[in-house]
């Protein structure tokens, strides 16, 4: 709020006070009046009492206006801040800042509890996490014991309950306050043949192709959370892929593009396929479409300082790009 503003408000708030002085200065001069009396017995204490009145008008306004400044400057800070409050002039600012210290203590209290179950609940999925790795692991032996397109098939399903699982911890960690985000020198080729790897069979069985060679290139960033999203897009492209190829490829300086030749998105649906929920036409025709795992990505790269979009015509297929340069950050 700007001081002139501030001006007229105190003004409004004051007419009333105004009003009421010249009131009574005209009950006395029509008094004065009425029984001959000289009027100018009540016209100059009047200027005298206007000129004191307009000085204790304007002491007022300074004094509202450092006040209003403090309460500004206050209100610009994070909640755990908001101690210091102005100092009590008034019983309105005694009772204010009473139902505040109140409303303080509530939501300290409410915070607290949500720390609670929000610790409870990721000591929970931890724990589910590890334990339904076990049977996957047991699972995944026994199938390498037998060379059938069916088990294949249940070696494909049972990687993609392992990027589900995994993405129960990556959705819930995104919005705690402890970030185990480390950042280095890393290898690009490294993570995206790790990822590569992971959809080795669903490559073969399709047929779907794969472009993809070395990029050469090192980038500074959180190697875990960038791997997610490499996986994550390569999940989509062979998903809406139904043949052809993806290509991995490096555009300069340092932008990762994963191209497909897949069914492509719609135009109206570009712009949103990064929104939490976002499933689009795709997604409705697909019907198992959750519309998260483009979501995270976004989160994921905005935490490491990258940049993510698509671009993509229905028909044609979709190429993801993520800008892996940064600003220098001290290397672990």
């Amino acid at each position: 709020m700007s001081r002139e503003q501030f001006f007229k408000i105190y003004l409004r708030q004051s007419r009333k006070g105004i009003g009421i002085f010249f009131l009574f200065c005209a009950v006395f001069l029509c008094i004065f009046l009425l029984y001959d009396l000289p009027a100018g017995a009540v016209v100059y204490p009047a200027l005298i009492c206007s000129v004191l009145g307009a000085g204790v008008l304007v002491r007022g306004y300074y004094s509202a206006y450092q006040k209003h400044r403090e309460l500004d400057r206050i209100a610009q800070l994070s909640s755990e801040l908001m101690e210091h409050f102005p100092e009590k002039r008034t019983a309105a600012d005694w009772d204010y800042q009473e139902v505040i210290g109140h409303l303080r203590e509530e939501q300290s209290s409410l915070k607290n509890q949500l720390d609670m179950r929000y610790t409870d609940m990721m000591e929970y999925y931890t724990v589910w996490v590890h334990q339904i790795k076990t049977p996957i692991a047991s699972m995944r032996l026994m199938l390498q014991n037998e060379d059938s397109d069916q088990a294949r098939r249940l070696s494909e399903e049972l990687s993609r309950i392992e990027q589900y699982v995994e993405m129960v911890l990556v959705y819930l960690r995104l919005d705690s306050e402890s970030k185990d985000h480390v950042f280095r020198k890393c290898d690009l080729d490294q993570i995206v043949r790790g990822e590569v790897k992971k959809f080795a069979g669903q490559f073969i069985r399709r047929k779907i192709g794969l472009r993809y060679e070395p990029l050469g290139c090192e980038v500074l960033t959180d190697e875990k959370w960038l791997a997610f999203v490499v996986e994550q897009v390569i999940s989509n492209a062979l998903k809406y892929t139904e043949e052809g190829e993806i290509a991995i490829t490096l555009e300069e300086p340092k932008t990762l593009c994963i191209r497909d030749t897949g069914i492509g998105i719609a135009p109206e649906d570009l712009p949103r396929i990064f929104e939490k929920g976002y499933t689009g036409y795709n997604g409705r025709a697909d019907k198992k479409a959750s519309g998260i795992g483009l979501y995270l990505c976004r989160r994921i790269c905005t935490q490491l300082g990258h940049r993510i979009w698509a671009e993509s015509a229905p028909g044609v297929g979709t190429v993801i790009k993520v800008d892996l340069e940064r600003e220098e950050l001290q290397v672990e």
